[in-house]
């Protein structure tokens, strides 16, 4: 059987009883390491689970999925995944590639970003179209994103922003190598999404030359470590965000839509600014 196992948001203790059991029992168990982290580190993971790891780089479950379905068959494998299995679109590919070699699979669902973001008071379903805010670099600036949040917010509704996360990623240098060489690991901060929504909005009013539907006046909600013992969370406008420190990563950060439910409302009174 090959093992899809979510591990929730915050640390170690919570993944659910049933992944635990399937952790001990299985012959190899991977923890991709790149599309979310844990707070906790991978040492703390192996003492609690009480036995070694392989972290899974990009490299290796976006390319190297052969090797770890290898053996599946005729023994227990699981990969561990930050949140839920299904919270990036690489695991779903790997389901497909079990299914495609007549493999077993059976996935442990848990708490992810996408459910638990309804800890700021905003309602989920008031929630529309996900986006993804990733880092700017010399030459690329997509701002196709903030169309999107705009869309959401003209149809009344929130819009959650996922940031960017850069982990062992190559070197522009190193992609003519043939050794690879890593930049640092980044995590984009809501101070960070916010600057640059705030640069899309005055480019986009240059533009238009007319006013738009979000302006730097907009309320945002920042969230930081969302599940963990130091969860922060923080409401005010987005031109005051780009200022806010909520610490190291996780964040995310919430354009929530034009009106808001009374109890929405009074909620998020206690993280304003």
């Amino acid at each position: 059987m090959f093992y899809i196992v979510g591990l929730g948001l915050g640390d170690c203790k919570d993944i659910t009883v049933k992944g635990l059991e399937i952790v001990k029992k299985c012959e190899r168990v991977y923890l991709e390491a790149y599309t979310s982290i844990l707070t906790c580190g991978t040492e703390a993971l192996e003492e609690f689970y009480g036995r070694k790891l392989i972290v899974a780089d990009r490299d290796l479950v976006e390319q190297g999925a052969d090797e770890i379905l290898d053996g599946a068959k005729d023994t227990d494998i699981a990969l561990l995944v930050v949140g839920d299995p299904f919270g990036a679109t690489t695991h779903t590919d790997l389901v497909l590639r079990a299914e495609e070699k007549g493999i077993k699979f059976q996935v442990i669902h848990n708490a992810s970003i996408l459910n638990a973001i309804g800890c700021c008071g905003l309602q989920l379903y008031s929630f529309g179209e996900t986006v993804s805010i990733p880092y700017w670099m010399d030459g690329w600036q997509p701002n196709s994103f903030y169309d999107k949040i705009a869309n959401n917010f003209k149809n009344k509704m929130h819009t959650l922003c996922l940031l960017d996360i850069k982990v062992k990623e190559p070197t522009l240098e190193s992609l003519t190598k043939r050794k690879k060489e890593f930049m640092p690991p980044r995590f984009m901060s809501v101070s960070e999404a916010a600057q640059q929504l705030l640069l899309i909005i005055e480019n986009r009013r240059k533009e238009t030359c007319s006013s738009l539907d979000i302006t730097e006046d907009n309320l945002a909600v920042g969230l930081a470590r969302v599940g963990s013992d130091n969860q922060q969370i923080v409401a005010c406008s987005l031109s005051k965000m780009k200022e806010v420190d909520l610490g190291g990563p996780l964040h995310s950060l919430i354009i929530p839509g034009p009106v808001l439910h009374p109890l929405e409302e009074e909620y998020l009174q206690k993280f304003k600014l």
